[in-house]
């Protein structure tokens, strides 16, 4: 006889009317149940679960109607004890305070999580000493894998991961020169390229508002991009105001009227990411300043934000999602193989908006 079963998904009950096959030995739902019910076999079920982008759209569709319908829930800890793996991956990241990071890391969890691991996320704030401290935390709670962002720590950190055999990748920076594994983008290239384009714009009075550089080799090579190019213009850098602060944007807008306040106000303000340059928007208006008729303003990073802020903010656009993505296969390419990282560099583009206008 048929049994149907009133069962509840994320807190919505619905009646399924499809038979639930579970041998009468079984109070749990096993694999076994799952396949039978999908008419599959436990090898399929168990790709579906793991490696879904393997299976085919009907067979997925099946399975996971199985799932629901038997209210089955996958043993973990078998895999774990066999594997000798806990299915979790760590990640740190200098802040949670603003978006510069979250659509990379949520596409890093949500690939995490289509391939069956768990994604465990905490923030340095900058720091690495509480970054080292997070590292040695999450080796201690059995991390698989962990993701770091940029080049920039101290030695031991590095060595404390490769004594204990824990996989690490970094992401949001890439240079060819460096051996780490890392998947990410050239910001000293790209934000050369940006001052390329501002300079061909006609702009020879420059001023530039960095994101603190200590520590932090993305902010640094950020602002190499900038000077270096300006160098090869024949620009005396003494003469070229810079100031650095961390990203906020109420630092930026307090570094902007700073800048526009000094003896010889600037043509263009290259921020060192859109935080900083909405920062420094919004005081260009509470200044009474037309942006970009007074003023220009650039930014880096490409985030929502750079583009809902009137006008537009001219930035270096960054593949956050893609980059999220391949960090998530590599470090579980990694963790599963036991093969080194492949670093892989990520293109950037520059987009230009209604903040920046020609003197050309």
């Amino acid at each position: 006889m048929a049994v149907f079963a009133k069962i509840s998904i994320y807190g919505l009950n619905r009646t399924s009317r499809k038979p639930l096959l579970m041998t009468s030995h079984h109070a749990v739902p096993t694999l076994d149940d799952v396949a039978r019910t999908a008419g599959v076999s436990p090898a399929t079920v168990s790709r579906s679960l793991n490696t879904p982008a393997l299976v085919s759209r009907d067979t997925l569709q099946r399975v996971k109607a199985a799932v629901a319908d038997l209210g089955y829930t996958p043993n973990f800890g078998a895999r774990f004890m066999a594997a000798k793996r806990t299915m979790t991956i760590g990640a740190i990241i200098p802040t949670m305070e603003n978006a510069i990071f979250a659509k990379g890391i949520q596409a890093f969890q949500e690939r995490l999580h289509s391939l069956g691991y768990t994604l465990l996320i905490s923030s340095s704030s900058y720091d690495p000493e509480i970054e080292a401290e997070q590292v040695r935390a999450l080796a201690s709670r059995g991390a698989d894998g962990i993701l770091l962002i940029g080049y920039w720590r101290e030695e031991k950190v590095y060595e404390f991961l490769k004594q204990r055999n824990i996989p690490f990748l970094l992401a949001w920076a890439f240079a060819a020169n460096n051996a780490l594994p890392a998947i990410g983008f050239d910001n000293r290239a790209a934000m050369y390229q940006l001052c390329d384009k501002v300079l061909a714009m006609g702009h020879r009075n420059i001023a530039v508002i960095s994101g603190t550089t200590e520590g932090n080799d993305r902010a640094m090579n950020r602002l190499k991009g900038i000077t270096e190019r300006l160098k090869v213009e024949g620009f005396n850098l003494d003469t070229v105001p810079i100031i650095e602060t961390p990203y906020d944007i109420d630092n930026g807008a307090n570094a902007f009227e700073e800048l526009m306040r000094g003896p010889e106000r600037p043509s263009v303000v290259m921020c060192g990411n859109d935080v900083l340059g909405v920062g420094a928007l919004q005081r260009a208006q509470e200044m009474g300043l037309q942006v970009p008729g007074e003023v220009s303003i650039t930014g880096f990073d490409g985030i929502e934000l750079a583009r809902v802020v009137t006008p537009k903010l001219t930035t270096v656009r960054v593949p956050h999602s893609e980059m999220g993505h391949r960090a998530a296969d590599e470090l579980v390419r990694m963790v599963e193989s036991g093969e080194v990282g492949r670093s892989q560099e990520l293109a950037s583009e520059i987009v230009v908006e209604k903040s920046i206008t020609s003197l050309a």
